[in-house]
């Protein structure tokens, strides 16, 4: 099975960037665990924090894997384009979210992604990703 990780803005500073929202564990350091955890899982991560080379992947991997995780970050709220890009490739996408969401900003209540995807995980932390990769198995 492949699956492919795509994480958008900021999600680089994971480990630094409020750890109160986020913790202290880098997404390297985490995406190391998944792939002992998954040994059976073929993943592809891929980060970035401009909109134009997440659609870019989006559209590349979107029809050569099994399955795509997606945590667009701000762009959830704010991307018409990700949401279209899903909406266009045939490979399942599951929108993940390491924080509540619901429990933000009310801004962060909006997602242009969530309609296209073949469902939605948030506030469990970084295991939200775990969840996700369940839900391909």
């Amino acid at each position: 099975m492949k699956i492919a990780i795509i994480n958008g803005p900021n999600l680089n500073l994971l480990g630094k960037r409020e750890p109160e929202v986020y913790g202290n564990q880098t997404f390297e350091d985490y995406f190391e665990l998944l792939k002992n955890k998954f040994p059976q899982v073929n993943f592809i991560y891929y980060q970035s924090n401009i909109e134009g080379e997440l659609i870019g992947k989006i559209q590349e991997f979107g029809y050569i894997n099994d399955g795509i995780i997606l945590n667009a970050g701000a762009y959830t709220h704010t991307s018409i384009g990700i949401g279209d890009a899903i909406k266009a490739i045939t490979t399942p996408v599951i929108e993940v979210h390491i924080s509540n969401t619901y429990a933000r900003e009310s801004f962060r209540h909006q997602s242009y992604i969530s309609g296209n995807a073949k469902g939605v995980i948030l506030g469990f932390g970084l295991k939200s990703y775990d969840l996700a990769i369940q839900s391909f198995l």
